[in-house]
């Protein structure tokens, strides 16, 4: 992997020691400590005619290994197709106390122009083609607070997550329209919700690809539409579906620094869009003649960055950008000077950068999503999920080095995955 990156043998040293307690303590306030977390690479992703490694920080047992052998089978249909919207961000303004909404609004976008050239306060964003895009109003007319209006700022955010640009240009904006509306400004704020924001991913795997000798393959792609379709239909389905997608894009987001929870909740408020929870992929069968293949897609709100935040100031997240080829271009080593501006890195970051990390990431969820449906429709999620928590249940035990392997295949052969029956069999 260190090869396949280039990474130095001091990067390659970070990876295993991570932050160090002084850089922690700038991170977060009350520091008391470090919380590591395994990182792994998701293998065998091809991804737009590309190969990547995947870096993923996860607990969860069979994530990895689920996700690189789903990535295997989609590389027998040509791998996963990918695409996203320009990187756009909401942020929204609460007004409140508002006598004629009508005339309000009216004034609102016949101010766009002057609304926007307010909202401008990152010269740097708008120099690299960024900044203020659009003015929306939005109202609600019966809310437990009264009636209001909502004014949507759209933001271009380039290689940023966006948060702080959003809330900042929402702040500056707010005495304007406070007097274009006669109301009084509430919250100023981006929105998690981040809709025009949007990455997908597609995949379409021959039938075929899944004969084994317990199982045809044609059996199995519709064994795969049909609990897909139960999710799209059923929300307590949906949410454990849309769990499984998250072991995996969860898993990149941490590992590359961005904020997990934000996309989680921009996700799920877009499976709702229809006034119903539902599942966030589509899979469903296609025939042409005797020929049946099985296609993929998923598509949802990806507000993340390759710039701010943890991005840059969490060494590991930095070689985990690096590890997908989405580092900045000859960016300073540590000790060679001062580090370079976000605006300067976004400027020459390699391949679209935040846009492609949003079209990985999509990629990825995808293939969580079938390792996790294939399972399911064949030999249940439970047996390989297990064998491999055997192993975490082992070292519970107090197993070390060789012991765990022995305790943890005697656990599975018996069927007993239990910390009671472990240490039974560690004192033997």
């Amino acid at each position: 992997m260190s090869k396949w990156a280039a990474l130095t043998s001091e990067e390659t040293a970070v990876l295993a020691e991570s932050i160090g307690s002084e850089q922690a303590d700038m991170m977060i306030e009350n520091v008391v400590g470090r919380y590591a977390l395994p990182l792994g690479i998701g293998a065998n992703f091809l991804i737009d005619g590309r190969d990547y490694l995947i870096p993923m920080a996860v607990e969860e047992p069979s994530v990895v290994a689920a996700v690189s052998a789903a990535a295997l089978l989609a590389r027998e249909g040509g791998g996963f197709s990918t695409g996203s919207t320009d990187p756009v961000m909401i942020a929204q303004i609460q007004l409140l106390d508002v006598v004629d909404s009508a005339k309000a609004m009216r004034m609102i976008l016949a101010s766009r122009e002057e609304i926007l050239d307010c909202a401008d306060t990152s010269p740097s964003l708008t120099r690299l083609g960024g900044g203020p895009k659009g003015v929306e109003v939005r109202q609600l007319p019966d809310t437990p607070a009264g009636p209001m209006l909502i004014v949507h700022l759209l933001i271009d955010c380039r290689d940023a997550m966006g948060a702080n640009a959003a809330n900042t240009a929402a702040e500056a904006v707010a005495p304007l329209l406070e007097q274009l509306s006669g109301g009084r400004a509430g919250l100023r704020i981006l929105s998690n919700l981040s809709d025009r924001r949007r990455a997908w991913a597609e995949v379409e795997i021959p039938a075929a690809a899944f004969d084994n000798d317990a199982y045809d393959g044609k059996d199995v792609v519709r064994g795969i539409a049909e609990a897909n379709a139960f999710a799209f239909a059923d929300s307590y389905r949906a949410a454990t579906h849309n769990k499984g997608i998250f072991n995996g894009i969860d898993a990149v987001l941490l590992a590359t620094g961005n904020d997990w929870r934000a996309v989680e909740a921009g996700a799920h408020a877009w499976a709702a869009r229809d006034g119903q929870y539902r599942a966030l992929t589509d899979w469903h069968v296609r025939a042409c003649g005797k020929f049946e293949s099985l296609f993929g897609r998923l598509e949802l709100p990806m507000a993340v960055g390759i710039v701010g935040g943890a991005t840059q100031s969490h060494p590991s997240a930095r070689l985990a950008l690096k590890i997908l080829g989405l580092a900045a271009k000859n960016e300073t080593e540590p000790g060679a000077g001062s580090r370079r501006s976000d605006e300067e890195v976004s400027a020459e970051t390699w391949h679209q950068g935040a846009r492609r990390l949003s079209e990985i990431v999509a990629a990825v969820g995808l293939a969580q999503n079938l390792a996790a449906l294939r399972a399911l429709a064949t030999t249940g999620i439970q047996k390989g999920h297990m064998r491999l928590h055997a192993r975490q249940v082992a070292v519970a035990a107090g197993a070390e080095g060789e012991e765990v392997e022995l305790v943890a295949r005697q656990l599975v052969t018996e069927g007993k995955i239990r910390l009671e029956r472990a240490r039974e069999l560690l004192q033997k």
